[in-house]
């Protein structure tokens, strides 16, 4: 188990170093889907690898607001048309879950390109789900090449 443990970290940071940037200093409030939820941390500001300056940007989320599920979030335009663009939930070199918001399938816009996830503490979490522990893990969620989720025990 520690091996495997060990491995989950390496690849997350890995994967983090190719990663959007997540501001982590700074949490607001969590978002409307995740208030009240065990383990929701707070919002992060979130700046895509492919940052768009002075652009408003749309997008649509996979999963809504659900920790135990690995999300992507895919770039549209105003509309929802798919505009190729799309990242990945994470996990934090802390071991918080960024979880990306609003709803399932709702189309949103980022003024000036910037995204504000939410954070979980995936073992207070798991905990409020019943189980007895949990982390974050690296997990796929197609078509993103990579994402995260909260795994539970």
């Amino acid at each position: 188990m520690k091996q495997f443990t060990a491995l989950t970290l390496l690849v997350s940071c890995s994967l983090l170093l190719a990663s959007p940037v997540f501001a982590h200093g700074e949490i607001g409030e969590p978002s409307d889907g995740a208030k009240g939820m065990a383990g929701a941390m707070g919002t992060i500001e979130f700046k895509p690898s492919d940052w768009q300056e002075n652009k408003q940007s749309w997008w649509k989320d996979s999963d809504g607001v659900a920790p135990g599920v690995a999300g992507c979030h895919v770039g549209t335009d105003a509309q929802g048309v798919p505009n190729g663009r799309m990242f990945g939930e994470a996990c934090l070199p802390d071991g918080l879950l960024v979880e990306s918001n609003p709803g399932k399938d709702v189309i949103h816009g980022h003024s000036d390109d910037l995204g504000h996830p939410d954070t979980f503490d995936c073992n207070a979490w798991c905990v409020g789900e019943g189980k007895t522990a949990g982390m974050c893990e690296v997990a796929a969620a197609p078509p993103c090449e990579q994402s995260a989720r909260c795994a539970c025990k």
